[in-house]
């Protein structure tokens, strides 16, 4: 059985705010999301070094940022400026960028850091990179379906 070519480089999760944005990142290998950061955003030209850094530090290959749709499944206000903020990623990085439901992700990470008993200072420090880290590995999931065998942890 030949395994099939699998994309490499790590890919960024992003749970996207106008406030406070989650970034998670995956193993090269793309198989494991691990919780990065909370970045508060400060400004354009802040917002601009931080994401170009992070790809040339992290060496991404492709953003995947959350999309906040209705249960309906139709798009929200939230989603539109999330693909305006992909967007503005993919100009400014020219690292491609892809969107995913994140539906329930923030629930999900809220009821995980209250079953660990943390502060709410606390839990709002890990809130949103624990929300892209759900959100990537849902991602992650989806897409590797036809894997074969496990790759490495990280190349």
């Amino acid at each position: 059985m030949s395994e099939r070519q699998q994309p490499r480089g790590r890919i960024a999760g992003i749970d996207y705010g106008t406030v406070r944005i989650g970034i998670a990142l995956s193993d090269r290998g793309r198989t494991i999301a691990s919780p990065h950061e909370n970045y508060t955003r400060r400004g354009l030209d802040h917002d601009a070094r931080r994401f170009t850094r992070l790809v040339d530090e992290e060496q991404i290959t492709l953003f995947v940022v959350g999309l906040p749709v209705h249960l309906s499944g139709e798009e929200s206000q939230k989603s539109i400026e999330a693909r305006r903020f992909g967007d503005w990623l993919r100009e400014l990085t020219g690292v491609e960028v892809e969107y995913f439901d994140e539906r329930f992700t923030s629930v999900e990470a809220e009821q995980h850091l209250l079953d660990a008993q943390l502060t709410k200072k606390r839990r709002k420090r890990r809130l949103d990179m624990l929300a892209a880290q759900i959100m990537l590995a849902a991602y992650l999931q989806s897409t590797d379906s036809g894997r074969q065998t496990p790759g490495a942890l990280d190349d």
